[in-house]
């Protein structure tokens, strides 16, 4: 009786493996999407963010701590150099500067009494030193008490126009405090920082791309001018320069993202992103597959460019399915054999 069990078990198996291998040979083929390799324009380019600002401008603030007492220029005026921008309360430093001015003043009429003293030997040659040293050090307080004086007042270090002002009568501003920016509208140029690991792909002359809050779909253009030649060791970037066009509609103040064009194919063979997997595409030729090593060159947000490996008009599997065998068939939505 063993013995017939064993048979029958061992029958059953090879009855069970049989099928199994049936199965495998006739499974249906897998149902897979395509789409086909395209030309196409391809950019490399490296990402940034940035400021817009003008090329010449400058920001203006208090040389001593102070109460706004006058603002003497709007914003959008035109101002040349030296314009008076805003006064501070000075009654404090002004009456230090009569105080001193007096004092300097009595001190050099009693330098005059003591030199005609002394030329008729009344009085010692030191003691006319000693006055004309006093005499010259109270003229030296006068000076800077003139300075403090003249520090009350805000001008302008150079022409332009008032592109912002940031201070009201009666307020109290520091000598951290930006009060002014002056400078001209035009020409105007975006501050970007980058990355240090890819600062070396950048540089002056190339193409850039922006994109700006403002203006929503639009691409915005501009030209690397500069790069500064000492990167910020705590933050990890380069701060480059972007020239703008004189009639771009950025304005001053607006942050933009950059893409600075390292490398632009007008040409490139593309695919969807989905067509790659474990760095490979599944090439459909007929109603078969084959797998096809590639190398990959620019990566977008859908397409990828393909640099070796698939000529343009050659049709790729999309999310190629797991168990894909090369020569497999393979079949398109709706039931068709590929072909």
């Amino acid at each position: 009786m063993r013995g017939v069990f064993l048979k029958s078990a061992l029958l059953a198996g090879l009855a069970a493996a049989a099928a199994g291998g049936w199965w495998f040979v006739n499974r249906p083929p897998a149902v897979v999407a395509t789409a086909v390799a395209i030309t196409g324009p391809a950019v490399q380019a490296v990402y940034a963010t940035g400021t817009v600002e003008p090329v010449v401008w400058a920001r203006i603030g208090p040389a001593v701590k102070g109460r706004i007492v006058a603002i003497e220029a709007e914003e959008g005026a035109r101002v040349e150099p030296g314009a008076v921008l805003a006064r501070l309360d000075s009654t404090v430093v002004a009456a230090q500067v009569r105080e001193t001015e007096a004092r300097a003043q009595f001190l050099r009429e009693d330098v005059q009494r003591l030199r005609q003293l002394a030329s008729r030997d009344i009085i010692a040659r030191a003691a006319l030193d000693r006055a004309e040293s006093e005499a010259k050090a109270a003229e030296a307080i006068v000076d800077t008490y003139r300075r403090r004086l003249d520090d009350t007042v805000m001008r302008a270090p150079l022409g332009g126009v008032v592109l912002r002002r940031d201070g009201e009568i009666g307020e109290v501003v520091d000598t951290t405090n930006t009060v002014f920016t002056v400078g001209e509208p035009r020409p105007l140029r975006v501050t970007a920082d980058v990355d240090e690991e890819d600062i070396p792909r950048v540089a002056a002359g190339q193409a850039v791309l922006m994109r700006a809050d403002a203006f929503e779909g639009e691409v915005l253009r501009g030209t690397v001018a500069e790069i500064t030649p000492a990167g910020d060791p705590k933050l990890k970037v380069y701060r480059v320069r972007i020239v703008l066009p004189d009639d771009t509609a950025l304005r001053i103040g607006m942050t933009v993202e950059a893409n600075i064009v390292v490398r632009e194919t007008e040409d490139a063979v593309l695919v969807p992103d989905a067509a790659l997997k474990d760095g490979a595409v599944w090439i459909l030729e007929g109603d078969r597959v084959r797998r096809q090593e590639v190398t990959i060159g620019v990566r977008g947000t859908q397409r990828v460019e393909i640099r070796q490996g698939l000529r343009v008009g050659q049709r790729v599997v999309l999310n190629p399915p797991d168990g894909l065998v090369d020569g497999g068939i393979v079949r398109l939505p709706g039931g068709a054999a590929a072909r």
